[in-house]
């Protein structure tokens, strides 16, 4: 029995060398014939294709089933996180919906107890960037707005949320906004809730520098930049952005109008404020019932000790 399992592995062995030698030779020989650059050799190539690849088809079926199953799998992966992201903004854009109907109706109520009386006159008009001419030497937009809608030079632009720049050019039908941040812009501002001026100088950057500041010890990143009014130019409130301190300790604007993607502006319509020629004409004259101070005399008269003092001294 020992002899026999003996001679039985004896026989396999050289057999499956004999088969793996068989297999490596055609493998070889197959890698040759496939390189040989020869027209018979190619169209053995071709007639070798033509039979063995349509029959194949069967065995990738099961191979472009997995890969259709891993995509898919991961399409769902992609649609759930998506799910859950939109999800998550949803619950804040609740939140948000139901602070900033808070703030209306406490806005409303303030209003109505100052008996605020809003200007009319200052009204927009929604315009289409046309180009985008930033560059780092200019930085504007056009708009497709112009002289027949009624745009003047000085006018400011918002988009919605901040403020973006000033009309600097009218057209017939288009007008030319400059940004906030061009190195022409100087911009006058309030700093909120400390009250502090400040002037808002554009460097063409994402983020321009305040200058000018009163007192920077009363101020802080994160408070509330808006226009001040002074010169008459823009309407006094209108949202800048807020203060930001650079790696250097220099203070900034982060802007709160989204530069990346300007496609609608409004250009706030601003009458300007009334300038007083002659302040003279405030005092209405007596006989329209003004009230009339009386004229302080010439000469303030002596006390009577001194008067008595100065006559003593004259007799003497």
């Amino acid at each position: 029995m020992a002899r026999d399992r003996t001679d039985r592995e004896d026989f396999t062995t050289p057999l499956r060398r004999l088969l793996l030698g068989a297999l490596v030779v055609c493998l070889a020989g197959l890698f040759l014939l496939w390189r040989i650059d020869s027209p018979r050799v190619e169209q053995v190539r071709a007639r070798v294709v033509d039979r063995v690849v349509p029959s194949m088809d069967w065995v990738m079926t099961p191979i472009s089933g997995a890969v259709a199953m891993v995509r898919d799998f991961q399409s769902y992966e992609r649609i759930v996180a998506q799910n859950r992201e939109l999800r998550r903004e949803l619950r804040q854009m609740t939140a948000w919906k139901e602070a900033a109907l808070q703030l209306e109706q406490e806005n409303a109520r303030l209003l109505d107890l100052n008996k605020v009386r809003l200007d009319p006159k200052l009204t927009h008009v929604t315009g289409v960037v046309l180009a985008d001419s930033g560059s780092p030497f200019r930085q504007s937009v056009l708009l497709n707005v112009g002289a027949r809608d009624g745009i003047r030079d000085g006018w400011a632009a918002m988009d919605g949320i901040g403020l973006v720049g000033r009309i600097s050019g009218v057209g017939q039908t288009t007008a030319r906004v400059v940004l906030l941040t061009d190195t022409s812009s100087r911009i006058p501002v309030r700093i909120q809730p400390s009250g502090q001026a400040a002037l808002v100088t554009g460097d063409n950057t994402a983020a321009p520098p305040i200058g000018f500041l009163e007192n920077p010890d009363r101020v802080r990143a994160g408070d509330r930049v808006i226009t001040a009014g002074d010169g008459g130019v823009f309407p006094a409130g209108l949202l800048v952005g807020e203060l930001a301190e650079d790696p250097n300790g220099r203070l900034r604007v982060r802007l709160a109008a989204d530069y990346e993607r300007l496609e609608f502006l409004r250009v706030l319509r601003n009458p300007g404020t009334e300038v007083i020629r002659d302040p003279g004409a405030l005092i209405l004259p007596a006989d329209r019932g003004a009230v009339v101070l009386p004229e302080a005399p010439a000469f303030a008269p002596l006390p009577e000790a001194e008067t008595g003092a100065e006559a003593g001294g004259d007799n003497g």
